[in-house]
């Protein structure tokens, strides 16, 4: 049963090729401009892009399993074409904002929504895979590799990063043994920690000092707005820098129930990113 594996080259998707390809799943990668040696050997590729719909029948010709990147402005095309192509199952990397009282004034929370409607609406089985905060958001952090130091307004502020391996092999978990039936579940790491503690993780994991340095809001506010959207960056500065998970009543981390261990920590990602920061 082939899987085709959207966004293969990223964080989370190589995880999920990687998962595949050691269950000895058959697999086929897709990437909007495929290049020599980008996948692993034996690994078929194919052109596919999310925003261009002309590309997915021929990508998807012989699929059953679809990990899938949330894309709300073609997903129409995408569920119509996957139907056709006779797919059985969805695994869809969504997110955990869609579960918050206020999900409706989210944009991001919003684009999610509407791709899990979509899918649903289509009557694809499918499973949604809803991650927390990425410990990948780290890697914003330049300052770190440029001169051991981390900015910031509010360095006791609390988030709770998800390793994206943990994302992936929830993911890769769905597609080998929840095929054909459809179920959502959370990922939402093992924090919370605070600013500080993970920036002490980074050094840690560098063996160097790093400086944490606090400044006032509007400076941080300016850098903030170099990195990232104006309304991303003012929910950030209204909740002073806290990424909180759903409550325990809405939501719990489904790592442990599926994978039988642990989620991995934020002093794991750490190391296995020291090479981003140096």
């Amino acid at each position: 049963m082939t899987t085709l594996v959207t966004g293969a080259s990223g964080f989370v998707g190589s995880g999920v090729l990687q998962q595949l390809i050691k269950a000895g799943e058959p697999v086929r990668a897709s990437s909007r401009e495929p290049k020599p040696g980008q996948f692993p050997d034996g690994v078929e590729v194919v052109r596919a892009d999310l925003t261009d719909p002309s590309t997915l029948p021929a990508a998807l010709s012989g699929v059953q399993k679809i990990f899938l990147y949330a894309h709300p402005e073609t997903v129409t095309q995408l569920t119509a074409a996957a139907v056709d192509a006779g797919v059985e199952h969805v695994t869809l990397l969504s997110s955990s904002t869609v579960l918050a009282p206020n999900a409706e004034q989210n944009p991001i929370a919003v684009r999610h929504m509407t791709v899990e409607k979509a899918l649903v609406d289509s009557g694809l089985p499918h499973t949604f895979v809803r991650p927390g905060y990425f410990a990948t958001n780290s890697l914003r952090w330049t300052s770190i590799r440029t001169d051991r130091a981390f900015r910031t307004s509010f360095p006791d502020a609390t988030t709770s990063p998800v390793h994206e391996r943990d994302i992936a092999d929830v993911a890769a978990h769905s597609l080998l043994r929840e095929a054909g039936t459809s179920a959502s579940h959370a990922v939402l790491g093992p924090g919370p920690l605070t600013l500080r503690d993970q920036v002490a993780a980074i050094s840690d994991a560098l063996g160097e000092p790093v400086r944490l340095e606090e400044v006032e809001v509007d400076t941080y506010r300016t850098e903030l707005l170099t990195q990232l959207p104006a309304f991303l960056v003012d929910m950030f500065i209204q909740f002073e820098g806290n990424v909180p998970n759903p409550p325990t009543d809405i939501a719990t981390d489904s790592v442990p129930t599926l994978l039988g261990r642990p989620a991995l920590s934020f002093a794991e990602w750490a190391r296995d990113h020291t090479a981003d920061y140096r």
